[in-house]
């Protein structure tokens, strides 16, 4: 597992574009038959990939959490980005296409991830956040998500976000997970920019061509930087940044959110002229 320390903005005016991606930039969570995780000091929250192919992999703990099992003070959001696969809880099989979500509580010691078909693997990226009770483990098909459709082709960001975990459907201690899907000839999401100063965020970029990329904009509203993202990258968002980004294609990101607040809407937004 991979730590990474919390940052402040004053510290961050001075990075340069390599300190920028060491601190923020999710380079590889995904790597054939291995789990890969991230600890983020933002939040506590873990951000991880389980690419199976051979047999299944297990969420392991391992001796950073100082924990018996990985799930004994935690919650995880699952999004399965790959080919058909299954996750078992405690035993019990779900099976998720891509697309799919899974929301497994805290308390739940054994989870195992593993592809129907290893020529066309799953990918499962994982988000888990600290947890002070149990709800009960719920799959989220991206049918069953809540759309919500925002743009339109002028501002070049019509897209529609799909809820997976949140107040008003699969239920968790802090976490909120989600996933928006531009339509084709858009590349512009979450601008006009916001932030919500009690909440970390975490980006999750894919469906990218090889040679398209993501410019992700972080960052105080009157100091922001940019990070260049390829597929299946991911990006930490401090509470005091800002995060939008626009692409040379359409893409798709999943989104996740821990922290104080449990309001999908508290977001401070922040207006154009305000920008620089």
């Amino acid at each position: 597992m991979e730590n990474r320390y919390a940052t402040n903005p004053q510290e961050a005016k001075s990075y340069t574009t390599e300190k920028l991606r060491d601190e923020y930039l999710i380079q590889q969570l995904f790597v054939k038959d291995e789990l890969r995780l991230t600890y983020s000091h933002e939040d506590r929250v873990v951000i991880g990939g389980a690419f199976p192919i051979k047999g299944a992999i297990k969420l392991a703990a391992g001796d950073f959490l100082k924990t018996d099992y990985f799930l004994e003070r935690r919650e995880i959001g699952i999004i399965n980005i790959g080919g058909h696969g299954v996750v078992k809880v405690s035993g019990e099989a779900y099976e998720l296409s891509n697309k799919d979500g899974l929301y497994v509580g805290k308390g739940i010691e054994e989870v195992t991830f593993e592809s129907i078909d290893p020529s066309l693997p799953a990918k499962f990226y994982l988000v888990s956040t600290l947890a002070h009770t149990n709800y009960p483990t719920e799959k989220i098909s991206i049918e069953q998500a809540e759309p919500v459709r925002l743009g339109d082709d002028s501002q070049s960001n019509k897209r529609t976000i799909y809820k997976y975990i949140h107040a008003d459907g699969a239920k968790s201690c802090q976490l909120m997970l989600g996933m928006t899907l531009l339509e084709p000839n858009n590349m512009w999401n979450t601008m006009p920019a916001h932030i919500h100063d009690r909440r970390m965020e975490v980006y999750l970029y894919f469906d990218l061509g090889e040679d398209n990329r993501v410019f992700h904009f972080m960052g105080q509203p009157h100091e922001t930087r940019h990070l260049v993202v390829s597929n299946e990258q991911a990006v930490i968002s401090p509470s005091w940044s800002i995060h939008s980004g626009v692409g040379t294609g359409n893409y798709t990101f999943i989104w996740a959110m821990a922290g104080e607040n449990y309001t999908f809407t508290d977001m401070e937004f922040i207006e154009m002229k305000d920008l620089k």
